[in-house]
């Protein structure tokens, strides 16, 4: 009696971990459907035949890279500590760990991506910000309720300071000179200091 041999592709999952894996150690430019397949032990065509093209594959990527990110976001968030210690950490957590940061370089390369993408991608990356967006609001509501932070508007103030986050990252991530993390952090903190810190008598 003949057995067939069964499909041992690996789970989707350690796929795109993978790729991830390969952006970080060779770059964006190395991560051909021809290499991951090599990585992972699977034909090109077997490939597309989950993920149906490299932009879909990246899209792919990315949410299962933000569903970490999402869940650290989450614990930090929730721990029972000041508003600012924590909008620091979601900070911390935003911004690149350096030049070609995988988690970023991938992102840059979905946003260019985006310009020739359908609807239903452009909304996928839209879901992605917006838990970091709502997740910032909620904080920013917080600390203001409480009297941690001056009076703002939550949402103005997040779409603001998101900006701020995502220029200051690009130029992190890309590597531009004179521009790296602790200078950044630093940038940002001075600027929640000056837009958050709540009023004293002194300043009547």
């Amino acid at each position: 009696m003949t057995t067939r041999r069964r499909n041992t592709a690996p789970p989707r999952e350690d796929v795109l971990a993978a790729a991830m894996g390969m952006i970080a150690e060779r770059g964006l430019e190395k991560l051909t459907m021809a290499a991951l397949g090599a990585e992972v032990g699977m034909s090109s065509g077997h490939l597309l035949y989950y993920f149906r093209s490299k932009d879909e594959l990246l899209l792919r990527a990315l949410e299962w890279s933000e569903g970490l990110l999402g869940t650290e976001r989450g614990r930090l968030l929730t721990r029972a500590a000041p508003a600012r210690e924590r909008l620091d950490a979601y900070v911390d957590l935003y911004v690149p760990e350096g030049h070609r940061d995988p988690h970023w370089t991938l992102w840059l390369e979905v946003w260019n991506r985006s310009q020739n993408a359908d609807d239903g991608a452009r909304d996928r990356q839209a879901a992605i910000e917006g838990a970091w967006h709502r997740d910032l609001v909620a904080l920013v509501a917080e600390g203001v309720s409480r009297g941690e932070f001056r009076p703002v508007d939550p949402d103005r103030f997040a779409t603001r300071l998101r900006a701020l986050l995502d220029g200051f990252s690009i130029h992190v991530a890309i590597g531009l000179r004179g521009t790296d993390r602790e200078q950044v952090l630093g940038h940002v903190g001075e600027f929640l200091d000056e837009a958050l810190r709540p009023p004293t008598p002194t300043d009547a």
